[in-house]
């Protein structure tokens, strides 16, 4: 005969405040339940469950704003650090560990791109005034060509190289400015010379019947491919398929050009920061086509286009960091000054920096597609050659573009 055996009665239920999940189940006694304002469901976390709004909003300190911001833009945090440092010390490194999948340590391949171009292109106008070809602008007395007889030709190369030698005593003058001001010296008592062939010629010339049109000063001109020199009025541009609006914004268009072809000589830094302004959008153009080489020339390789492109993203990130690499060293040498002892050493850094350049690219393209020594090699020459043929032509289309915008 079996005995009944009592069972003890089950424990009481935890508390709701005790158990794991407690802060989503149920809210402490004296913390209110919050909803998302949009729909009213139970707020859980950063994002509403059922409508999925985000619970920042803008109506909060503008230093949490800005960090929002900077993260979304340049993805600005810890990671940053690593993948800069990675990206220039140890080729490829980047690019394989992204293709294996090992991406939350790094910041993504365009964010990189993007954030090293913005910073070298704004790096490089910054250094404008120090690679440009006018380094100082003085205000020279330049009238050689004007000159009539061969007089007013001695008098203004006189006035010229008089001028640009009170330059060359400015104090605290770079030795490049000095080589620059020189080489103007010479070119102006060339111009003179130049100047008094053309009067001494001219002298040997008829004398031009009475009435005719004095010839007009020969400047920079656009010639069409019938080999007319173009003019806005007497010989425009038409083409017959274009409205007479487009026509005439088009020859507008060249008569700025030559304009500016005109004025080269007076002002080359606007021209040459309407170029860099349209450098950007040129490499950004030219990204894609570099990719497309890669494919081409590893077609057996069997990867993906966008392989292709993570290699592109990350070889002209590096590039843009080796440009602010070798523009900071400029930088510092040109505050050195004339300390043997520390110029010295940065100009071994600087001519590093430049070889390592040429040499990071190849070991990354070795490193990457994981071929033969040999074979990289002929690969790696082969697209450099490419690539440097599509730039020189991107780089004049972008010439031409800064011609017709600045």
């Amino acid at each position: 005969m079996s005995a009944n055996i009592e069972l003890p009665p089950p424990p009481p239920p935890l508390p709701a405040q005790a158990t794991a999940d407690a802060e989503f189940t149920a809210p402490l006694p004296d913390s209110p339940l919050r909803t998302c304002p949009n729909c009213g469901a139970p707020a859980h976390g950063p994002y509403c469950y059922a409508c999925g709004q985000s619970e920042k909003g803008m109506i909060r300190h503008l230093s949490e704003v800005m960090s929002d911001l900077a993260d979304i833009v340049f993805n600005v945090d810890s990671r940053i650090f690593r993948s800069l440092w990675d990206l220039y010390v140890r080729p490829g490194y980047l690019t394989t560990e992204y293709v294996a999948g090992r991406r939350a340590r790094y910041v993504t391949p365009f964010r990189l791109f993007f954030f090293l171009s913005i910073i070298a292109f704004f790096s490089m106008q910054m250094a404008l005034p120090e690679i440009k070809p006018d380094e100082l602008k003085f205000a020279v007395q330049d009238d050689i060509e004007a000159a009539a007889t061969a007089e007013e030709v001695n008098k203004a190369v006189a006035a010229t190289v008089a001028e640009l030698h009170v330059a060359l005593e400015v104090p605290a003058l770079s030795a490049k400015a000095q080589t620059r001001l020189e080489e103007k010296i010479e070119r102006a008592r060339k111009r003179g010379v130049d100047r008094l062939a053309e009067l001494e010629s001219a002298a040997k010339m008829p004398a031009a019947e009475p009435g005719a049109a004095p010839a007009k000063k020969r400047a920079a001109t656009i010639n069409l491919f019938g080999g007319q020199p173009w003019d806005a009025q007497s010989n425009p541009v038409h083409i017959t398929w274009l409205s007479d609006g487009l026509n005439a914004r088009l020859n507008h268009t060249l008569a700025h050009m030559q304009e500016n072809l005109d004025n080269v000589n007076k002002d080359p830094g606007r021209l040459l920061a309407g170029f860099f302004s349209v450098l950007p959008q040129t490499l950004f153009v030219l990204m894609p086509l570099f990719a497309v080489l890669l494919k081409f020339f590893y077609l057996f390789k069997r990867r993906l286009y966008m392989e292709h492109l993570l290699v592109a993203l990350h070889s002209h990130a590096f590039i843009f960091m080796s440009v602010l690499v070798i523009l900071g060293l400029g930088q510092l040498a040109d505050l050195a000054g004339a300390r043997v002892w520390l110029s010295q050493p940065l100009g071994w850094l600087t001519a590093m920096a430049w070889i390592w350049l040429f040499l990071y690219l190849f070991l990354m393209q070795k490193r990457v597609y994981r071929q033969g020594w040999t074979m990289t090699f002929i690969k790696y020459g082969m697209i450099g050659i490419s690539y440097s043929v599509i730039l020189s032509f991107a780089l004049a289309f972008a010439g031409l573009i800064s011609l017709a915008l600045t």
